[in-house]
C-alpha cells in the first residue's frame, strides 16, 4: 500500500491526515484526525545535545495519563523561524549588535529551513521574507532606534506568520529589552496564540545593567516566561555582549530536536488547558518542550 503523510499546523493541534489507496488503486481510505505536536531539545549533564533517542525511548503525559505517539522524527527536520529585532528608542546603542546576530542566525541555515526578519518598534515592519538563503537583505542595515516598543504585537504577527508555514518546528526569536510600552495585546494572550500554534518562543535579552532594576527584572520574568511556557530558553546577553553566540547557538538547537505528536483524548474540544510532560527512559537529561497546550473550543 503506497501511503502519502501530509501535516499541516492547526490552531496549535497539527492536521494530521493519511491518504491510502489499495494495490489496485481504485479504493482510497481516508483518515483525519488533530494532533498536538512537541518539538523537544534533549540534552546531557554536560549541557551537550543528545542524539540517536528513538521513539521507544520517548512517553507523551497529558494531564498525567501516558497517550500514543503516532509521529516520530529526529533531528534533520526542517524548521521555519522568525527573528523580531527590537528597534524601538530604548535600543539606541545595541541596533548594530542584533544585527549581526541576525545575520549569524541566517548564517545556520540549512537548504530545507527558512527564517524572515521583522522589526518592531511603535510598528511592526517586514525586513526580510521567508527565505533559506544566508544573504541578508539591505534594508536590514537601515534599521534605526525609534518610538515605543510592540513588543507582544510583533510576537502575536510572527506566530500568525508561522502558522501559514508546513514546516513541524516552528520557532520565533525574540531580540529585546523586554520592555512593551504600547501593545495593543496582552502577555497572557500572546502566550496563549503561541501555544496554541505550536511555536517556540526564545528570547534573547539585551537590557542593560544601568537600567532600573525593578523593571529590568519585571521585563526579564515575562520574556523568560514566553520561553519556559513554549520550549524555548530564555538568553541574558548583558547588555549584548555576548548576543551573536546566543543566536547561534539557538540555531544549532533547533538543528538538533526532536519531533513527536499524539492524537489527544480531548476530543470533544472542550477549549481548556491541558498539561504536558515528555518523559525520556535514560537518566540525567534535561528535557525541554511544551508544557501544555489549550484544546480548541467547539463551535456551537
Amino acid at each position: 500500500m503506497r501511503r502519502k503523510i501530509l501535516v499541516t499546523a492547526f490552531i496549535g493541534i497539527a492536521m494530521f491526515s493519511v491518504v491510502g489507496r489499495a494495490q489496485d488503486e481504485s479504493d482510497v481510505v481516508k483518515v483525519d484526525s488533530s494532533i498536538v505536536v512537541m518539538n523537544a531539545t534533549i540534552r546531557d549533564a554536560k549541557n551537550k545535545p543528545v542524539s540517536g533517542l528513538t521513539q521507544k525511548d520517548f512517553k507523551i503525559l497529558e494531564d498525567g495519563v501516558q497517550q500514543p505517539i503516532v509521529l516520530f522524527k529526529a533531528q534533520d527536520t526542517p524548521f521555519a523561524a522568525v527573528i523580531l529585532i527590537d528597534t524601538s528608542g530604548s535600543m539606541s546603542e545595541r541596533i548594530s549588535i542584533a544585527r549581526s546576530a541576525a545575520i549569524n542566525f541566517l548564517d545556520g541555515l540549512r537548504a530545507d529551513d527558512v527564517a524572515a526578519i521583522y522589526r518592531f518598534d511603535s510598528k511592526i515592519d517586514l525586513v526580510q521574507e521567508f527565505s533559506n538563503s544566508r544573504d541578508v537583505a539591505d534594508k536590514i542595515f537601515d534599521l534605526k532606534a525609534r518610538g515605543m516598543t510592540v513588543l507582544y504585537d510583533a510576537i502575536q504577527k510572527a506566530t500568525k506568520e508561522l502558522k501559514t508555514r508546513t514546516e513541524q518546528r516552528k520557532a520565533v526569536v525574540v531580540i529585546s529589552d523586554g520592555a512593551d510600552t504600547f501593545s495593543g495585546a496582552s502577555a497572557d494572550k500572546t502566550l496563549k496564540l503561541a501555544l496554541a500554534d505550536g511555536v517556540t518562543i526564545y528570547t534573547v535579552d539585551m537590557s542593560t545593567l544601568g537600567e532600573n532594576f525593578a523593571a529590568r527584572r519585571q521585563n526579564q520574568g515575562v520574556l523568560r516566561n514566553f520561553a519556559e511556557k513554549t520550549g524555548g530558553i530564555f538568553i541574558s546577553t548583558e547588555d549584548g555582549i555576548a548576543l551573536r553566540d546566543a543566536l547561534k547557538n539557538i540555531v544549532n538547537e533547533m538543528r538538533n530536536q526532536y519531533t513527536l505528536a499524539f492524537e489527544p483524548a480531548n476530543s470533544k474540544r472542550d477549549g481548556k488547558w491541558h498539561d504536558l510532560e515528555l518523559r525520556v527512559a535514560k537518566p540525567d537529561l534535561v528535557i525541554r518542550t511544551r508544557q501544555g497546550y489549550h484544546a480548541p473550543k467547539a463551535q456551537r
